[in-house]
């Protein structure tokens, strides 16, 4: 499972938010209530959607079950404009990212970022960087489903 590496130009994206762990895991409550809304977000560009990960305070002894984060239900949007609905805004700031495929269920995704952050980083030329991380939901996601694919972005920089 080789990635692609992208400079990434920077998005505006659109969306909810909410703080939660792998322990407490809310992506299901921030997903159901985005999708009934998002056709209220103008300047919407395409049709993908981006689920994003922000660690803002990362523990010295790295990522566990109650690390928690902020997470996103995203579009992206081509400028912003007056929103109500409790909709937010992000940036994904410019940057390099290294993008993998994930293949398979959600329930299988442990196993790609085991992959990433366990095997393909230490052995890169790369490090993490501290800019959030995203999942593009495109045209060949399909929610829970063996035959899904699904982008991940990680954010890179040379080590």
């Amino acid at each position: 499972m080789e990635p692609r590496i992208v400079q990434l130009a920077g998005k505006k994206l659109v969306g909810h938010s909410l703080k939660m762990s792998l322990a407490n895991n809310r992506t299901s409550e921030l997903w159901g209530g985005f999708m009934p809304l998002k056709r209220h977000i103008p300047n919407a560009v395409g049709t993908d959607l981006y689920s994003v990960q922000v660690y803002r305070n990362m523990p010295d002894s790295g990522f566990g079950p109650h690390t928690e984060f902020e997470k996103w239900a995203t579009i992206e949007v081509s400028s912003y404009a007056e929103y109500a609905l409790d909709f937010q805004t992000i940036d994904l700031k410019a940057g390099l990212y290294a993008v993998f495929i994930h293949r398979g269920r959600s329930s299988d995704f442990k196993r790609t970022m085991d992959f990433i952050f366990g095997k393909w980083i230490p052995a890169s030329e790369y490090k993490l960087d501290h800019r959030p991380q995203f999942e593009v939901l495109g045209a060949k996601y399909k929610n829970d489903d063996p035959d899904s694919e699904e982008e991940v972005w990680i954010p890179i920089s040379l080590k």
